[in-house]
C-alpha cells in the first residue's frame, strides 16, 4: 500500500501551512482480486469540526461520515470516527478499478485520493494440437491460451519434471479492454521414454498468490518392440522341467512369438504364448535359442544359451545307514572318554603310601653283616610284622 495525498481545492500560503497539514487527509493504494473485498480506510489529525467522506472514480458519494449516499449492498460502513472514516467493497469487480477520493470539507476543502487496483484472474489453460497417438521420433507442436488475466499472464510448460522450453508468450487484449488473452506454443520430439507422460502448461500470476493453475494432456507414443528370454528354473538340470520366457514390452504390446533353435529347421513354434516349455530337459536340448517379439510395429529378436546341468546327486539308502552308525559309534566313543575322564579324576583324589616293618633292624645296624644278622633275627618275629597305611 502506497500512502497518498492531494493538494487542497483551495490554496493556503506558508503561515498556515503548520494548520493545513493536520487537516489534510491521507488513505493509501490498494490491490485486490476480482471477486475478493477492499477496505479503504482515510485519516486526519485535525478534523475542524467537519466530516469526512468517501467518492468513487465518478465522483459519486459513497459515504458522508457514516450516512450512507449510494444504494449498493456491496459498499460498507467499517468504521466513522471524527479522525477516520473506513468502508469496504465486496465482490470487486474490474469496473470497480480507478482513483477513490477521501474528502474533508473545511475551508478550504481538503482531499486525498486512493487508487483502487483490481487484478484478473487467469482462466484455467486450454492445450491443443495433440493427435491420438505419435510415434517413436515424430516431432509434435502444442499450444496453450489462458484468458482474463490483468494484467496479462506468463505460460510455462514442462514435461514431467523436466522444463521445456516454449515460444514466449504472446499476449492479445480481450474485447472489455481491461484483461487480456495469453498463448504459447511448444514444439518437442517424443521418445519411447515419453509414453504415458504428461506435458503440464501452467499460467504464472500474481492473484493466484502461489497457487498452482494448470492443464495436463498425457501423451501415448507408439514404439517397437523390445524382448528378453528369462529361464524358470535359473540354472536348469537333466529331467526337470523348464520354461523358457520371453518377456514382449513395446506399444502395442508384441501380438505374437516366434520360438527359434539355432541349426533346427524348421522354428520350433509359433504362438501367442510368450513361453517355450520343456517337461523333462535332456542334454540334446543343450543349444542356442531365438525369441521373435513381433508387433504392427515391429518386432525384435532375442536370444538364450541354454546349458542342461548334470542332474543333483541323490543320496543312497546305503550311505545314510553309514553315516547314522557313524555318528552313533562317535557318540559313545565321546560318552567313553568323558567317563575316563571323571574315573582319573577320582583316584587321583584317593591316592595315599604304604610302608612296612619288615627288616627294620637293619635300619641301625652300623655295618651289612650286622645288617643281615638282625634281618634273620628280626624274621623269627614273624607275628610282630605290621603294615601300616599311612
Amino acid at each position: 500500500m502506497t500512502s497518498r495525498s492531494a493538494a487542497p481545492l483551495i490554496g493556503c500560503s506558508g503561515a498556515c501551512g503548520g494548520s493545513l497539514g493536520d487537516s489534510q487527509p491521507w488513505t493509501s493504494d490498494e490491490t485486490v482480486v476480482a471477486g475478493g473485498t477492499v477496505v479503504l480506510k482515510c485519516q486526519v489529525k485535525d478534523h475542524e469540526d467537519s466530516s469526512l467522506q468517501w467518492s468513487n472514480p465518478a465522483q459519486q458519494t459513497l459515504y458522508f461520515g457514516e450516512k450512507r449516499a449510494l444504494r449498493d449492498n456491496r459498499i460498507q460502513l467499517v468504521r466513522s470516527t471524527p479522525h477516520e472514516l473506513s468502508i469496504s467493497i465486496s465482490n470487486v469487480a474490474l469496473a470497480d478499478e480507478g482513483e477513490y477520493t477521501c474528502s474533508i470539507f473545511t475551508m478550504p476543502v481538503r482531499t486525498a485520493k486512493s487508487l483502487v487496483t483490481v487484478l484478473g484472474i487467469p482462466q484455467k489453460p486450454i492445450i491443443t494440437g495433440y493427435k491420438s497417438s505419435l510415434r517413436e521420433k515424430e516431432t509434435t507442436t502444442l499450444s496453450c491460451q489462458s484468458s482474463g488475466s490483468k494484467p496479462a499472464a506468463q505460460l510455462t510448460w514442462r514435461k514431467g519434471d523436466q522444463e521445456l522450453h516454449g515460444e514466449p508468450t504472446r499476449v492479445q487484449e480481450d474485447p472489455n479492454g481491461k484483461t487480456f488473452t495469453v498463448s504459447s506454443s511448444v514444439t518437442f520430439q517424443v521418445s519411447r521414454e515419453d509414453d504415458g507422460a504428461d506435458i503440464v502448461c501452467s499460467v504464472n500470476h500474481e492473484s493466484l498468490k502461489g497457487a498452482d493453475r494448470s492443464t495436463s494432456q498425457r501423451i501415448e507414443v507408439l514404439y517397437t518392440p523390445t524382448a528378453k528370454i528369462r529361464p524358470d528354473p535359473p540354472h536348469p538340470r537333466e529331467g526337470q522341467k523348464l520354461l523358457l520366457h520371453c518377456e514382449g514390452r513395446g506399444n502395442p504390446v508384441p501380438q505374437q512369438y516366434l520360438w527359434e533353435k539355432e541349426g533346427s529347421v524348421p522354428p520350433l513354434k509359433m504362438t501367442q504364448e510368450s513361453a517355450l516349455i520343456f517337461p523333462f530337459l535332456n542334454k540334446s536340448d543343450s543349444g542356442t535359442y531365438g525369441c521373435t517379439a513381433t508387433s504392427n510395429m515391429g518386432s525384435y529378436k532375442a536370444y538364450y544359451t541354454l546349458n542342461v546341468n548334470d542332474p543333483s546327486p541323490v543320496p543312497s539308502s546305503s550311505s545314510t545307514y553309514h553315516a547314522i552308525i557313524g555318528g552313533i559309534v562317535a557318540f559313545i566313543v565321546f560318552l567313553l572318554l568323558i567317563l575316563l575322564i571323571f574315573l582319573g579324576h577320582y583316584l587321583i583324589r584317593h591316592k595315599g603310601t604304604y610302608l612296612t616293618h619288615e627288616a627294620k633292624g637293619s635300619d641301625d645296624a652300623p655295618d651289612a653283616d650286622t645288617a643281615i644278622i638282625n634281618a634273620e633275627g628280626g624274621q623269627s618275629g614273624g607275628d610282630d610284622k605290621k603294615e601300616y597305611f599311612i
